[in-house]
């Protein structure tokens, strides 16, 4: 995420950041309030101020009729439209810019944005929760609707603050078929949803967007998922041809559905990804389940994983990464395994997260 500091004398003035796709920049909205206290200041951004005119306007021409003196560019923006001139047009107007400040810092906060640019995709996040031996879940029908949990408190805590830092979440048909869950974002002791959190800066994040990966519209119109609750909503991909009828009565209930071409009525995680990316999600977290996580891992789009694992062995049941054969890949060699790098492992209670990057 793109964040902005006015400094003067080791005093602070202001700082904001970029919340959204949209909304405006982190420099404006470190600027907010400042009026003319921000002449002869300097400020520090992540990102290289932009000097094109898109949803929003130029930050550098609100940056020279600030009267700021220095700008600290963490990393240069990608953009083509914006990498080095918005440097370049602040220099003309007489300011002084130095560039790659913590440079592996920044462009690690700014992953998401430089995913979205460069390969017109959300970044991804495979999140797992699963046992010992691997397993996310049994295979025991339940009647009583009650919630079996494979990990403790901590560890679920720790997954809403996961899924607040995404732009979307995304399961397959079976996972709400199975749970029905409600996939919103929920603080430690509110059941209030991820754009309910008050923001300290600047306008509040948009709606969470919750994904169903769901070609023949087999979610029921009842599923707790779909309702248009506060500060969320529901997108469900399903391929051409799905039922119009389900397809209408899932749009009545609050559900946006679009529908993608599909090959063996199964659709490329690449559309679905790029379909994403053109509606401003540059992060995305997927939840599940096991055919989900075999496609994703399968299809290499995986940039980073979360994998929540509780002392427990259940011995069989739903695994991690499953129904492969049904899911239309190959099985993939151990030489071509994706391999993980800056691993960290993280104790939650007594459940365990672990987290890396997928080498690239």
């Amino acid at each position: 995420m793109v964040g902005a500091v006015v400094v003067r004398g080791g005093r602070r003035l202001g700082e904001g950041f970029h919340r959204h796709v949209g909304g405006p920049h982190a420099e404006i909205n470190a600027l907010a309030g400042l009026d003319k206290r921000a002449a002869g200041a300097t400020m520090y951004v992540t990102l290289e101020p932009c000097c094109h005119t898109g949803r929003t306007a130029p930050c550098t021409t609100a940056l020279i009729a600030a009267g700021i003196a220095r700008v600290v560019v963490g990393v240069r923006d990608p953009n083509p439209l914006v990498n080095g001139r918005g440097i370049a047009r602040l220099r003309r107007a007489g300011i002084r810019v130095d560039v790659a400040c913590l440079e592996d810092q920044c462009r690690e906060l700014n992953r998401p944005f430089f995913t979205w640019v460069r390969h017109g995709r959300p970044l991804v996040t495979l999140k797992v929760a699963a046992t010992l031996d691997g397993f996310i879940a049994d295979r025991v029908p339940r009647k009583s609707g009650a919630r079996v949990w494979i990990t403790g408190r901590a560890a679920r805590a720790a997954a809403h603050v996961l899924r607040s830092e995404h732009d979307a979440i995304l399961v397959g048909a079976g996972t709400v078929l199975a749970d029905d869950p409600r996939l919103t974002v929920r603080v430690t002791g509110s059941q209030a949803p991820r754009a309910m959190k008050t923001a300290k800066h600047g306008a509040a994040p948009p709606p969470f967007l919750r994904v169903i990966l769901d070609g023949k519209l087999h979610v029921p119109r009842t599923a707790a998922v779909l309702p248009r609750a506060t500060g969320a909503r529901t997108l469900v991909v399903a391929a051409v041809g799905a039922p119009a009828s389900r397809a209408a009565a899932l749009r009545r209930v609050g559900a946006d559905v679009v529908l993608l071409p599909a090959r063996n009525g199964r659709i490329a995680l690449g559309r679905v990804l790029r379909e994403l990316a053109n509606r401003g999600i540059q992060s995305l977290l997927v939840e599940g389940g096991g055919e989900v996580h075999a496609a994703f891992i399968h299809s290499g789009l995986v940039d980073r994983i979360a994998f929540f694992y509780a002392p427990r062995l259940l011995g069989g049941g739903v695994p991690i990464a499953g129904c492969v054969a049904a899911a239309g890949v190959m099985e993939r060699k151990v030489a071509r395994a994706l391999a993980l790098e800056t691993v960290t492992v993280r104790h939650l209670g007594s459940d365990l997260l672990i987290r890396a990057d997928v080498r690239r």
